[in-house]
């Protein structure tokens, strides 16, 4: 689905979005049917985009860490898909390059955690993490280990009950990992995103050098980040070859792979209103289900060291679930690093100077996670000359 819904549309995503709110408990006026989204007919009032439907998408998108935009989008249409199901409404299993993804995946994996077999981040993906652990959850209970999520697994687990009801298994051990970790950056694995590259050129704009691409801004910050991670021994390795334009699947897969600590993704931003303006970081997480300790903590400090250094707005960090953030199965932080339409914006990222200011805050950002309690420097302050002499010391 390319096209994105507005108020006075017609169509039926837009009674399909309705209907799904209903079941939710989200829409209480609604009259209409409520059956599963793919048997459903609806009427032609259904159709209609009204200002009361774009109020409840509002509130639904706030709670599942996507904008609050109160449009249809695919990813608002993927949301509302996946909220519908709940655990028993499908028999759940492992479909390699085809993941099952929805609630009913995360209150699996949620209960599995509370009984001590799933120790990963709740995605709602229905990955190999999730599977080995429900084959080791059945081996235990005297089910059939099969990985298959059906009526006798799951009356099983409603036996058994919740085991845990506060923290959270997957965030004590990501700060663990980074507290095993050292606060040395040599030999971290660090996976730089650059949001565009083959023919995707994004935004073209006017720099103090004449007119530049968004793709080529991009880049160039990766260029820079990298460089100075490379001087401090980190292992690095870029998401995508720059001539390509491979999905963010595909980039996520590869990340996994490459059994990267962290990733750092680099994105920009435009509003048809030339006044926003502003850097946001962004990591996984929503009202509704787990956050990545570690990836908001990183964006917490990133979005400090950056606007302590450049003159660009503070946008804070967010929590979403967007692909970038959910596919991976380490710390993502993407920092959408400002608004193309904004000319102030605009003048710093075009400045090389500013660039290289906003690839040190990032180096910077990363070694104070990693110092945790030992961290003092006041935000803006630490020199990366400093984090090179405390390296190599």
């Amino acid at each position: 689905m390319d096209r994105v819904y507005h108020v006075g549309d017609r169509s039926a995503r837009v009674a399909e979005a309705r209907a799904t709110l209903a079941r939710l408990g989200l829409n209480s006026g609604y009259s209409g049917d409520v059956a599963d989204w793919k048997k459903q007919k609806f009427s032609e009032q259904d159709k209609f985009f009204d200002d009361g439907l774009s109020e409840a998408l509002k509130a639904f998108q706030q709670s599942r860490g996507i904008v609050p935009s109160g449009t249809i989008d695919e990813p608002t249409l993927r949301e509302l898909r996946q909220a519908s199901y709940s655990l028993g409404a499908r028999v759940l299993s492992f479909q390699p390059g085809n993941e099952l993804m929805g609630d009913d995946v995360s209150q699996l994996q949620q209960q599995l955690q509370e009984l001590g077999f799933y120790r990963n981040r709740i995605d709602g993906l229905f990955g190999r993490n999730t599977h080995a652990a429900l084959v080791e959850y059945q081996l235990n209970a005297g089910l059939q280990n099969d990985g298959v999520c059906g009526p006798a697994t799951i009356r099983a687990l409603s036996l058994l009950g919740r085991r845990i009801t506060t923290g959270s298994a997957h965030n004590v051990q990501e700060r663990e990992r980074v507290r095993n970790a050292g606060p040395k950056l040599a030999g971290k694995r660090v996976v730089i995103d650059p949001a565009l590259g083959g023919a995707n050129k994004g935004q073209t704009v006017k720099g103090r050098f004449g007119e530049i691409t968004e793709e080529e801004l991009l880049w160039d910050l990766a260029q820079r980040l990298e460089g100075r991670m490379i001087a401090a021994g980190m292992e690095t390795i870029i998401s995508r070859p720059r001539l390509d334009d491979p999905t963010v699947k595909s980039r996520s897969a590869m990340a996994n792979a490459f059994g990267a600590d962290l990733i750092i993704s680099l994105a920009c931003d435009s509003y048809p209103n030339e006044k926003a303006n502003g850097v946001a970081s962004f990591y996984f997480g929503s009202e509704s289900g787990n956050s990545s300790l570690i990836g908001e903590t990183l964006s917490s400090y990133i979005q400090r060291e950056i606007t302590a250094r450049t003159p660009l707005t503070n946008l804070s960090n967010h929590g979403r679930t967007w692909e970038i953030l959910r596919l991976t199965q380490m710390p993502v932080v993407q920092i959408v690093l400002g608004y193309l339409s904004n000319p102030g914006d605009v003048k710093v990222l075009t400045d090389p100077h500013r660039r290289d200011e906003i690839a040190e805050a990032i180096v910077v950002a990363v070694k104070r996670l990693y110092m945790l309690e030992d961290d003092t420097a006041v935000t803006g302050t630490y020199q990366f000359s400093e984090l090179l002499r405390a390296e190599r010391s």
